[in-house]
């Protein structure tokens, strides 16, 4: 087995918050005896893992956990209070905004600075300058200072330098939360041009369906320690039920498997066949098998339908379905499907979401999964108002035979 790329263990990081913050002499001159008190805020608190070479590995988790500050001792912004950081070779990272500028220099200068602390020589850095503003689509604006430059321009900038450093390792936090569409779409085409020539990749986000996408494992955080590591799917649906569980307030238990699962989401036509595209205005259903793992009382089953962009167009629930019996047995499946009978979508690509509530309040979530499907809507007609598609649920269960796949 190779040495891995990232070996972290027993990482500990603590900030200490002053209760009343000296900012100047005259403070300090009036109050000389005063003492500073504080609060300590633990952040990280014995982080243990490692990441192979060539391994796209993902870090999840609430605002606050420590994701970012987790990074920052990666890349040596902080120091941390006691643990072991081994990174086997160069280290690029894409942390925050503005790290590694000079808002005084021009774009020009900021790309050989910025390049060279990548540990890319000073003459590399002028080879690879035009590629690099080429990337970042700033030709007009290679010599404005950078104080000048937006904050998309900015990552724009900062993301082309990164990719053309072609270092060992690259740390990446939320590279897709500033920027257009455009400049979404070309990180995306990057990250798999990334996946596929084994770079080693550690990337902070708040998108599952980019987790799921590209890592080959991930690790969530929750209060400074590692909650689940493993499969990027499966930690991706944990995330999704804390962040749920914890936004409504709800009581939730700490579980290392839900209690059900969903097995396949599908869209089908009129006739029931499967289908991935669907003539506009043309009636079709979306479809999901459910599993149980355990008893699950009331059980209920969400369908959704979004945009690109993660807007809901349309939402029904198994709540109308003569067949949903009172509880789901462990190992017994559920079938829904929710028949939209006069779609008002308009042409384009939808994805098709799914969630399992249980309980007769319909809040308890189970487990819930975005963009699990797709589907290409075509055709001239012009866009209509999706709300109040007419729909109905038709529900069936079963035995589990088949092996999950969502």
């Amino acid at each position: 087995m190779p040495d891995p790329a990232v070996h972290i263990r027993d990482l500990h990081k603590t900030f200490l918050i002053p209760h009343q913050r000296v900012s100047t002499i005259k403070e300090r001159v009036l109050h000389p005896l005063r003492r500073s008190t504080h609060d300590a805020l633990h952040v990280l608190d014995g982080i243990d893992f490692e990441v192979a070479p060539g391994e796209f590995f993902g870090i999840v988790g609430r605002n606050g956990s420590g994701k970012s500050t987790l990074l920052k001792c990666l890349a040596g912004i902080y120091k941390a209070d006691s643990g072991e950081i081994v990174v086997r070779g160069r280290l690029a990272p894409f942390i925050e905004l503005g790290v590694g500028f000079n808002f005084e220099l021009t774009a020009r200068e900021n790309v050989v600075l910025n390049a060279v602390l990548m540990g890319v020589n000073p003459r590399q850095a002028r080879e690879r300058f035009d590629h690099i503003v080429e990337f970042a689509e700033l030709g007009e604006f290679v010599d404005l200072k950078l104080k000048n430059y937006s904050s998309g321009m900015q990552v724009r900038l900062a993301f082309a330098v990164m990719v053309e450093s072609d270092a060992d390792v690259m740390l990446i936090d939320e590279v897709l939360a500033v920027g257009d569409a455009a400049f979404q779409q070309k990180c995306l085409d990057v990250f798999y041009r990334l996946r596929e020539a084994g770079k080693t990749i550690l990337l902070v986000t708040h998108d599952m369906s980019m987790v799921e996408r590209f890592c080959h494992r991930a690790l969530m955080l929750r209060d400074g320690s590692i909650e689940l590591m493993g499969d990027p799917a499966t930690v991706g649906r944990r995330y999704l039920q804390v962040n749920f569980a914890e936004t409504i307030g709800l009581e939730f238990e700490r579980i290392d498997a839900p209690a059900a699962s969903v097995r396949e989401v599908w869209f089908s036509d009129a006739e029931g066949r499967r289908v991935d595209s669907v003539p506009h205005g043309q009636p079709f259903a979306v479809n999901a098998l459910i599993e149980a793992h355990e008893p699950v009382s009331h059980p209920l089953v969400e369908l959704w339908i979004s945009d690109r962009d993660g807007r809901r167009a349309f939402a029904a629930t198994s709540s109308g379905g003569a067949d949903v019996p009172p509880t789901l047995d462990a190992g017994q499946t559920l079938e829904v499907g929710i028949v939209l009978e006069e779609p008002r979508l308009a042409s384009d690509r939808w994805y098709l979401g799914c969630a399992i509530k249980r309980g007769s309040a319909g809040v308890d979530i189970v487990t819930l999964v975005e963009r699990a499907a797709d589907v290409l809507i075509y055709g001239s007609h012009p866009p209509q108002a999706p709300m109040g598609t007419p729909f109905h649920v038709r529900a069936a269960t079963g035995s589990a035979q088949r092996d999950p796949v969502a």
